[in-house]
C-alpha cells in the first residue's frame, strides 16, 4: 500500500500551534543533543519562536560554531563566485574566438578568397562592404591632401612674407650705404676746393690793376 504524500500547513488555532511548537522544539534539541553524543558532532541549533524568543543548543561553544560557520559559508561562497567567474571567462574566451574566427573569415572573403561557396546574397554583401570601404578610402585621402594644400599653401605664405621682409631690409641698407658714400663724396670735394683755394701762389711782377 503506497501512502500519500502529506500535506503540511500552519495551524491555525493559537492554542494548538503553541503546544505543536513546544513538543516539536522539544523533541528538536533532544535529536540535537542525541546527534552531538552518538556522532560525536559539533551541533549547534537555534529557534525563535512566533513571538521572538530565543531557544539554542550547542555541543561547543555557540559562539565559536557560528563563527566556524560564517567563515564556511564565506569560503563556499568565495569558491562559488571564483567557479562562476571561471565559467563567465570560459564562455567570453568561446565568444571571442568564434568572432575572430568570424572576422577572419569575412577578411579573406574581401581579398578575394574561399568564394566558391558564397551564395549569390552573400556576394552581393560582400560588394557592397568594398565599394563602402572604397568610399571610405578616397574622402580620406581627399581630405589628407586637403590638408597638405593648407599646410604648403600656409608655408607659401610665410616665406613670401619671409622674402619680403628681407628684401625690404635690403633696400633699406643698400639706400644707408649709397647716402654715406655720397655724403663721403660730397666731403671729399668740399675739402679739395678749400685745399686748393688756399694753396693758390702768385708768381712775377704785379699787374697793373695792382699797382694802381
Amino acid at each position: 500500500m503506497v501512502r500519500g504524500k502529506v500535506e503540511m500547513k500552519r495551524i491555525e488555532n493559537v492554542s494548538s500551534r503553541q503546544v505543536t511548537f513546544s513538543k516539536r522544539r522539544n523533541g528538536l534539541l533532544k535529536k540535537a543533543y542525541e546527534l552531538s553524543v552518538l556522532c560525536d558532532a559539533e551541533v549547534a541549533l537555534i529557534i525563535f519562536s512566533q513571538k521572538g524568543r530565543l531557544y539554542e543548543f550547542s555541543s561547543y561553544n555557540m559562539q565559536k560554531s557560528i563563527q566556524k560557520y560564517l567563515e564556511r559559508t564565506k569560503e563556499q561562497r568565495t569558491s562559488i563566485e571564483l567557479e562562476q567567474h571561471m565559467q563567465h571567462l570560459k564562455y567570453e574566451a568561446a565568444l571571442m574566438s568564434r568572432k575572430i574566427e568570424l572576422l577572419e573569415n569575412s577578411q579573406r572573403k574581401l581579398l578575394g578568397h574561399n568564394l566558391g561557396t558564397c551564395s549569390l546574397e552573400e556576394l552581393q554583401d560582400i560588394d557592397k562592404q568594398l565599394e563602402r570601404s572604397l568610399k571610405n578610402i578616397r574622402s580620406r585621402k581627399a581630405q589628407l591632401f586637403k590638408e597638405d594644400v593648407e599646410k604648403f599653401q600656409t608655408k607659401e605664405k610665410f616665406l613670401l612674407e619671409e622674402n619680403e621682409r628681407l628684401r625690404e631690409k635690403i633696400g633699406l641698407k643698400q639706400r644707408h650705404e649709397h647716402e654715406k658714400v655720397q655724403q663721403e663724396i660730397g666731403s671729399c670735394s668740399r675739402s679739395t676746393l678749400c685745399s686748393e683755394v688756399g694753396t693758390e701762389l702768385f708768381i712775377g711782377p704785379p699787374t697793373t690793376g695792382n699797382l694802381s
